[in-house]
C-alpha cells in the first residue's frame, strides 16, 4: 500500500464581536510548510495530530497555520491569504501525489469583517474543489466555537475538547486524527448532523466540573457507549461574546448510522441543556465583599477572578477594577498582571530600584474606568519569555509550551506587585508570574483576569476563591451586551 497524504492546516482565533479592535495579520502567528512540522513535542492541538500520522506512517503535507489571541473581528483578508494558501497547497498536493484526507486544526468561534461563519465557509471552499469533495475531513476545534450547519455539512468528523479548563485539547486533535485513521483502514467515512440549543452560557457558566456542563458531558459519553455507529458527541459550550447567528450551546453526532439515532441523540442532548440552563448563569461576588473577605483572611493566595477582563475570552488584559480595589482596601502582599505596552516602554530609562510616576491599564476598554496613576518602584525587567510549567494547560492548547508576552516589568506600589506585559497573556500558567520573580504561592492576594481556564493552574495554590463583577467587555450579564444577529428566542436574552 501505498503512504496516505493528508494535508494539514491550522485556522485559530476566538473572535469578541463587543469590543472595537480589528484583529490584523500582525496579530496572527503564522507557521508554514516545515515550521508547522517543527511544532511536534509542543503539547499543542498539531502536535497531537503529528503523533498519530507518525504513528500510522502518513506523509503530512504542512500547508499553513494562522493563529492569534482572543481579540476583535479578524480582518477579512488574514481569511483569504489563509485559504489562499491552503487552496494552493491542496491544488498542489493532489497534482503532485494525490492526497488521502485533511486534517485541520480550527478555534471554531472566528467572525471576520465579512463573515460570520469562516470555519464554515473554509470547508465549503474545500468541498468545492475538484479532488476534495469526497476526501475524508477531519479536524479539532474548541469547545467554546460557534458550531454551524456548515460546519457540520463540511467535514466527516471534527472533534471538541470534552474539558474546561481545556487541559485535553491536544488529546482531543488525537482523537480526531484516530478518526480519521479508522476511515481510511475501514474505507468508509462517517457524516456529522448538529443542532444549536435556543441557550447562550457566558464563559463562567460553562466549567466542565461543574453543571451544567458536567452533566451533558457524562450524557454525550453514555451515548457514545450505547450506540457503536456514533463515533463522537460533542458537546459545544459555544463562546458568548460573538454576535452571529448561531451563537451559543450547540451540539454534534459524528456517525455512520442512521439519522433517526442521530437525531434522537441530539434531542436528548439538547432537552438536558434545557432543563439544566439555569444552571450556566452562576452567581457572582461584588468586588468590595470579595476583597473585604480576602484581606481578613488568615491566609493565602486569595484569588480575585474577574471573567469581565478575560484575556482567554477576547478581553484587553488591562482592565483597572481590581487593582483599584486593592488600593481602595489596602490590601498588600498581592499581585495583578496587566497588558499595558505603554508603561512598559515608560519605563525604559527608570534604573532597577528606581522610582517612576506611571499611568497604569485602561486603555483597551471604554467600560474601564481609566488608568491609574501611581508612583511605582521597578523590581524588573525581561523581555517577558517563558516556557510553561504545564504541557496540558489552556495556554500550551491555544500557543505551545513556549510564550512571550514582549517586553515586561514588574513593578511595586503600596504593596502590590504590578507584573505590566506588552502582550496581553491569558493567566493559565503560574510560569507566567514565576518567571518575573514573583512567587505566587507566597501571596496573599492574586487578580486573576479570567472566567474558569486558570483553574488548572491556580486552584492547587489557592486559599479561597473569587469570582467578582466588575465592567469589562467579558461581562457574564449577556443581557447588557448590544445582541443584533442572534437568532429569536436564545436564553436569557428573550
Amino acid at each position: 500500500m501505498s503512504q496516505r497524504r493528508i494535508v494539514l492546516a491550522g485556522l485559530f482565533h476566538e473572535t469578541h464581536t463587543f469590543v472595537d479592535e480589528i484583529t490584523g495579520l500582525g496579530e496572527y502567528t503564522i507557521n508554514r510548510g516545515p515550521q508547522i512540522l517543527a511544532r511536534r513535542g509542543d503539547g499543542s492541538t498539531l502536535d497531537g495530530f503529528l503523533e498519530v500520522a507518525d504513528r500510522e506512517g502518513w506523509q503530512v503535507v504542512p500547508v499553513s497555520d494562522f493563529s492569534a489571541l482572543p481579540s476583535g473581528t479578524t480582518d477579512h483578508s488574514v481569511f483569504e491569504l489563509f485559504w489562499k494558501e491552503l487552496e494552493e497547497g491542496i491544488y498542489a498536493a493532489l497534482a503532485e501525489g494525490g492526497l488521502d484526507g485533511i486534517w485541520l486544526s480550527l478555534h471554531g468561534a472566528m467572525v471576520t469583517t465579512e463573515s460570520v461563519d469562516p470555519e464554515g465557509e473554509l470547508l465549503a471552499r474545500i468541498r468545492a474543489i475538484p479532488g476534495a469533495t469526497k476526501l475524508p475531513t477531519f479536524g479539532v476545534f474548541d469547545l467554546h466555537a460557534t458550531f454551524t450547519a456548515a460546519m457540520a455539512a463540511g467535514a466527516n468528523g471534527l472533534v471538541a475538547y470534552r474539558e474546561n479548563p481545556h487541559i485535553d485539547a491536544r488529546d482531543a486533535a488525537v482523537r480526531s486524527a484516530d478518526l480519521l485513521a479508522r476511515t481510511l483502514t475501514e474505507g468508509h467515512a462517517p457524516r456529522m448532523l448538529a443542532r444549536n440549543a435556543p441557550i447562550i452560557w457566558p464563559p463562567t457558566g460553562t466549567g466542565t466540573a461543574d453543571r451544567p456542563m458536567r452533566d451533558l458531558e457524562a450524557l454525550a459519553r453514555q451515548i457514545e457507549a450505547e450506540n457503536l455507529d456514533i463515533w463522537t458527541v460533542n458537546v459545544v459550550a459555544g463562546y458568548a461574546f460573538s454576535d452571529v447567528p448561531d451563537v451559543g450551546v450547540a451540539f454534534s453526532v459524528t456517525t455512520t448510522g442512521s439519522d433517526a439515532d442521530a437525531t434522537a441523540a441530539l434531542d436528548r442532548l439538547e432537552a438536558l441543556a434545557i432543563e439544566l440552563q439555569p444552571l450556566g448563569l452562576p452567581q457572582e461576588w461584588s468586588l468590595d465583599d470579595a476583597l473585604e473577605e480576602a484581606n481578613r483572611a488568615p491566609d493565602g493566595p486569595n484569588i480575585i477572578v474577574e471573567p469581565s477582563d478575560n484575556i482567554g475570552g477576547g478581553a484587553p488584559g488591562d482592565c483597572t477594577s481590581v487593582l483599584r480595589g486593592f488600593l481602595r482596601h489596602g490590601i498588600t502582599n498581592a499581585a495583578v498582571a496587566i497588558a499595558d505596552p505603554a508603561a512598559v516602554a515608560a519605563l525604559a530609562e527608570v534604573p532597577i530600584g528606581g522610582t517612576a510616576r506611571l499611568s497604569i491599564g485602561g486603555k483597551g476598554s471604554r467600560l474601564d474606568p481609566g488608568p491609574v496613576e501611581l508612583e511605582v518602584t521597578l523590581l524588573s525587567r525581561s523581555d517577558g519569555e517563558f516556557t510553561l510549567e504545564d504541557r496540558n494547560s489552556h495556554l500550551a492548547a491555544m500557543q505551545g509550551v513556549h510564550f512571550s508576552m514582549g517586553p515586561s516589568a514588574v513593578v511595586e506600589a503600596q504593596g502590590i506587585k504590578i507584573l505590566l506585559s506588552s502582550r496581553k497573556t491569558p493567566p493559565f500558567d503560574l510560569g507566567q508570574f514565576r518567571s518575573q520573580g514573583v512567587i505566587p504561592e507566597e501571596l496573599h492576594v492574586i487578580g486573576v483576569k479570567a472566567a474558569v481556564a486558570h483553574r488548572r493552574a491556580y486552584n492547587p495554590i489557592q486559599r479561597r476563591s473569587f469570582t467578582v463583577t466588575t465592567p469589562g467587555p467579558c461581562t457574564s450579564d449577556l443581557r447588557s451586551l448590544p445582541y443584533e444577529r442572534v437568532r429569536a428566542n436564545v436564553y436569557p436574552l428573550n
